[in-house]
């Protein structure tokens, strides 16, 4: 029997990284665990985005936080319960700095270290840390739901450049900044983030929305795993920045299937990220995926990885309109009613 992986080149590269394959294990709870990290490796993962140090956390450890916390409790029971209580989310910054020293000595893989938040604040601090600790790059996963009537869009899509901007002057590393699909003009925000020094998108952010507990009258936080149909937004976009900006595109969100990998690779992708389909398959899904795609490129002949890349964007097909509003009236009129 012919190996494959002797034949056909998954190489890619990545926010400068070169990387033996596509797949990234993405932020999940499976990277809190050094061991985990360590069979994410051997099963296959080209590179590991660690699980987010969050804003709340560095907050947290200052002294200013504690006293406004502890005022708060003398005015009222409630005070503390308006913000969340991240202590036991995971390791802490002081820990979160030690994991990321712990997970570089443990594997030889790219460790790309993660930052939730929006302010600029102690992220540039945090930021500079990271790098001191080892990181080889830098995810800014930036959460922001702007509630405020009277905060424009404008307003908001300047916090992100802010924030990339400071936080890209700040360390030598590559960063990469996972986005939500949120705005109105995307592509002139992946163009804004490109000139602020982004080395990477990620898209897209999974903005989880609460649910209503109506026994209890409360709003309960409501988790659920990405499944294939998420893709599809994905790729839109992927394929309309491909050759657009100078930034690596990384797709994240709907990824199972090694064709879905496929499909990220033709729309631009330099890499898909996975987090569901590991929570619900196991790290060890990641051996099926590296042969699944390796059959699937030597049954359409494609000798690597970088032979497809972009080979489906809105640059190169032939009707480019598929990605615009011409493909809205098609879809709908090729629909069938039963």
């Amino acid at each position: 029997m012919i190996d494959l992986s002797k034949t056909i080149d998954l190489s890619t590269s990545y926010l400068g990284l070169k990387l033996k394959n596509p797949l990234v294990a993405s932020a999940s709870p499976l990277c809190e665990d050094i061991g985990n990290i360590r069979r994410m490796e051997d099963a296959g993962a080209a590179a590991v985005v660690l699980h987010s140090l969050f804003e709340e956390q560095i907050e947290i450890e200052s002294q200013e936080l504690d006293r406004f916390l502890t005022e708060g409790t003398e005015l009222s029971a409630e005070a503390v319960t308006h913000f969340p209580d991240m202590t036991g989310y995971n390791l802490g910054p002081r820990g979160y700095l030690d994991h990321i020293r712990r997970a570089k000595e443990a594997v030889r893989i790219p460790i790309i270290a993660s930052l939730n938040g929006v302010s600029i604040g102690g992220w540039l601090q945090y930021a500079r840390q990271m790098e001191q600790a080892g990181a080889d790059a830098l995810e800014l996963n930036i959460f922001y739901v702007p509630v405020d009537p009277e905060l424009t869009g404008e307003a908001v899509e300047q916090k992100y450049v802010d924030l990339v901007r400071e936080v890209k002057g700040s360390v030598k590393i590559p960063v990469a900044v996972k986005l939500g699909p949120y705005f109105s003009s995307m592509a002139n925000m992946a163009k804004r983030l490109d000139a602020a020094g982004a080395d990477g998108l990620v898209l897209f952010n999974r903005f989880y929305q609460p649910d209503f507990d109506l026994e209890a009258l409360e709003v309960v936080p409501n988790l659920t795993l990405s499944g294939p149909h998420e893709m599809l937004l994905r790729l839109h976009w992927i394929a309309v920045l491909y050759g657009n900006i100078r930034a690596d595109l990384g797709l994240t969100g709907g990824c199972h299937a090694a064709t879905d990998v496929v499909k990220a690779m033709m729309a631009g992708a330099k890499v898909a990220m996975l987090t569901s389909a590991l929570l619900k398959r196991g790290i060890s899904y990641l051996e099926t995926l590296v042969t699944e795609l390796l059959i699937w490129m030597s049954e359409h002949e494609y000798d690597s990885i970088r032979q497809m890349q972009g080979s489906m964007s809105r640059n190169a097909v032939p009707q480019p309109s598929a990605f615009e509003r011409a493909n809205y009236m098609k879809v709908l009129s090729s629909y069938a009613v039963r």
